[in-house]
């Protein structure tokens, strides 16, 4: 292995990857062992052996330094590759050398500095750790390098990657950018550079699209697949986690295909490599961000390395190769180095104290790039994220009836607070509108009118009663019982004016009481009628004195037993659990239902259940007494009633159930004016009509049906 030497007492060791490609070539009958050849010169790392012989001769110089000794090295070169890197390692181990033969021989290595590459590196630290050799890198980042227990002699004079991934993510977050690709070379130094940067990035809300992987001994179809994600990539911004050896075949690649508009991010190895500084490659790559080790000149350095020439020394290793190289590139290129790329440094806070006015940006649409799977989500919308896509992939949904998202990129929508709901945007929460049967809407008014129209028809009905007691047909149809069914149905008509209006403790307890009070006394006179026109025809009979055990007292003690007992249970009802107001909730609507709930539903459906049977037994009664002989015979006007009757409260179960909001109180009170009106009507109408239109049948023969037509 051709390398620079120079014999001192204490020899220094250095591993260096001068060139950058190894070209591994074998026999067409695989008789001979493969042969090894370095391609791609590299003079930038030339550069850094030179630094190394200048600072080792500029101590050597110095007698103040190391008085009596003299530090002698060796440099070889590692071809950017493990395996070379290895036999480097060995080499220096060993102590072998290519001396002429009249020196003796030289002293094994007191330390090296190697290598470039963090996989080179690692090779390396495994050999000569095992000697306790110190090594020290100037350019190895991999964090995994500062396992003491592993590699307990490997020093470094650069930050590992821990920090600069730290930094890389912190540039990251500073520009917003949340969804981005990266390229890793296929190696310990780019694998784990990736891993710890998607490990500090992440913390961030940052999404890694995809991770490409790369390495200078790759096939140019695997590039070319790389240059495909890209392409399909919807990602504006690369992280580009690769030595420049491994990231340049990309580069040029990216450039054939003029792919642009993409913001670049570097890590410390290729940002700064000549090799790549071409306006070639500034088109696709120039404004790329990166952070660099910040420099200091040394003094002589300068002087040191313009009196390189090859006739100094003909025979001196690598240096015809760096005046080969020198003479074939124009200076346009070396000079173009320093427009590449932006450095940026950062303070101890974490911020990027640069001056981003002089970044070259790879604009898009005229604006700094920007990039992100999917924009924020406006308020009024929650993230609703894509199945088999990154968290930073979402869709932006409309927040659901009675949510909120009052802030822009929300996770979830957050619930209103019972007594509000959302507004149209869904981005503010907004009172309830409290729903009740008021009078003063249309349909309030409407039903207090119908309301009042019955309790008057029925107080008129009662006066003409009351005038005309005298008549026949009111005797016939006992008028004792008629008012008293008058005056109950008149309270029924007044019984929906409680139903209206905001509920309250009193009205909610009236309403029900009310309602089941009046009707029962209603239904109670119905069936004392109806028991009256039964008897009556019994009474024809011979020998059957029911008529005469029947007479008012029995009536009135049927109609106060059948009303008492409904008073009682409504008195028991009040006591232990009366109704009450109670706020309904919807979470369909934006309304709150201020309704009375029953309290006891036991007690509600006692009451209601004993108006039922009443009713039914009344209808038995009047359909079996409907073909009386007499003219006027109540027990069909009866039976006709009941009928009504009992189809509204049929009818009303299922309308009752399916109405919402106020409109269940409304089919309530729709139910109870259509009974009233339907009793008022049927009994009460066909003797107005005699009494006002046919006054020529207001006589007892007619009513006793002894007229003859």
């Amino acid at each position: 292995m051709p390398s620079l030497f120079k014999e001192g007492d204490i020899m220094i060791g250095g591993i260096f990857p001068i060139f950058n490609k190894e070209i591994i070539s074998t026999s067409a009958f695989d008789k001979e062992p493969p042969k090894v050849q370095c391609e791609g010169f590299d003079w930038r790392v030339f550069r850094w052996t030179q630094a190394v012989i200048f600072t080792i001769e500029e101590i050597n110089n110095d007698p103040a330094l190391l008085p009596n000794i003299s530090l002698g090295y060796r440099i070889l070169n590692s071809c950017d590759s493990p395996t070379n890197a290895l036999r480097a390692a060995l080499t220096l181990a060993s102590g072998a050398e290519e001396a002429d033969v009249t020196s003796h021989c030289p002293p094994a290595v007191t330390a090296v500095i190697a290598e470039a590459g963090s996989t080179q590196s690692i090779a390396v630290a495994g050999i000569f750790g095992t000697f306790h050799v110190p090594i020290v890198s100037h350019f190895s980042t991999c964090a995994c390098l500062s396992d003491r227990t592993k590699y307990p002699t490997f020093f470094r004079t650069i930050p590992s990657d821990y920090y600069l991934a730290k930094a890389l993510a912190a540039l990251v977050k500073h520009f917003g950018w949340q969804w981005i690709g990266a390229i890793q070379s296929d190696n310990d130094f780019g694998r784990n550079g990736i891993l710890a940067f998607k490990e500090k990035v992440e913390k961030f809300g940052v999404c890694i699209a995809f991770v490409a992987s790369v390495l200078h001994t790759y096939t140019r179809d695997k590039f070319l697949e790389v240059v495909e994600i890209i392409k399909q990539s919807s990602v504006k911004v690369i992280l580009a986690f690769a030595a420049e050896g491994d990231f340049y075949p990309l580069m040029q690649e990216i450039v054939n295909q003029n792919i642009t508009g993409i913001q670049w991010i570097s890590c410390v190895a290729w940002i700064t490599a000549p090799r790549p500084s071409t306006p070639e490659i500034y088109t696709a790559f120039g404004g790329t961000l990166g952070f660099v080790m910040q420099k200091k000149a040394i003094p002589k350095l300068k002087q040191f390395l313009t009196n390189i020439n090859p006739y100094t020394d003909p025979h001196a290793p690598f240096v015809r190769d760096f005046w080969e190289n020198m003479v074939s590139k124009s200076l346009q290129r070396v000079n173009f180095t320093n427009h590449f790329g932006a450095e940026v440094y950062f303070d101890e806070n974490g911020d990027p104290p640069a001056n981003y006015e002089i970044i070259n940006w790879q604009l898009i649409n005229g604006k700094v790039p920007t990039s992100v799977c999917s924009n924020v989500c406006p308020a009024g919308t929650r993230k609703a994220q894509i199945q088999a896509k990154p968290l930073c992939c979402f869709d932006c949904v409309p927040c659901a009836e009675g949510t909120i998202a009052n802030s822009t990129g929300a996770a979830d929508c957050t619930p209103c607070p019972k007594e509000y709901w959302s507004n149209e945007r869904k981005d503010k929460c907004i009172p309830r509108t409290i729903e009740f049967l008021k009078y003063h809407e249309p349909m309030g008014i409407a039903l207090t009118f119908v309301s009042l129209l019955g309790a008057s028809v029925s107080l008129a009905t009662m006066v003409v009663f009351v005038h005309n007691k005298e008549t026949p047909v009111i005797k016939a149809s006992n008028f004792e019982l008629s008012s008293l069914l008058l005056f109950s149905l008149f309270l029924c008509f007044l019984c929906p004016l409680t139903f209206l209006g905001k509920p309250t403790v009193w009205s909610c307890m009236l309403r029900h009481t009310a309602f089941g009070v009046t009707f029962a006394l209603c239904i109670s006179c119905v069936l004392g009628k109806t028991i009256v026109v039964v008897t009556a025809f019994k009474a024809t009979f011979p020998g059957n004195k029911v008529a005469g055990q029947f007479g008012h007292a029995q009536q009135r003690i049927i109609v106060c037993s059948c009303t008492f007992f409904q008073v009682v249970i409504c008195a028991l009802w009040l006591t232990s659990n009366p109704p009450y107001p109670h706020m309904l909730f919807t979470s369909s609507n934006n309304m709150i239902v201020l309704e009375c709930n029953t309290g006891s539903e036991f007690a509600f459906y006692v009451v209601m259940g004993n108006i039922g049977i009443l009713a039914i037994i009344c209808l038995i009664l009047a359909f079996m007494a409907r073909k009386l002989p007499d003219n006027f015979n109540e027990a069909k006007l009866i039976t006709f009633s009941m009928l009504i009757f009992c189809a509204v409260w049929i009818t009303f179960i299922p309308a009752y159930i399916s109405s919402p909001g106020k409109f269940t109180v409304a089919v309530e009170i729709f139910a109870i004016l259509s009974s009233a009106f339907g009793l008022l009507s049927s009994i009460f109408a066909p003797k107005c009509y005699i009494i006002f239109l046919k006054p020529e049948r207001n006589t007892k023969k007619h009513v006793m049906g002894k007229t003859i037509n």
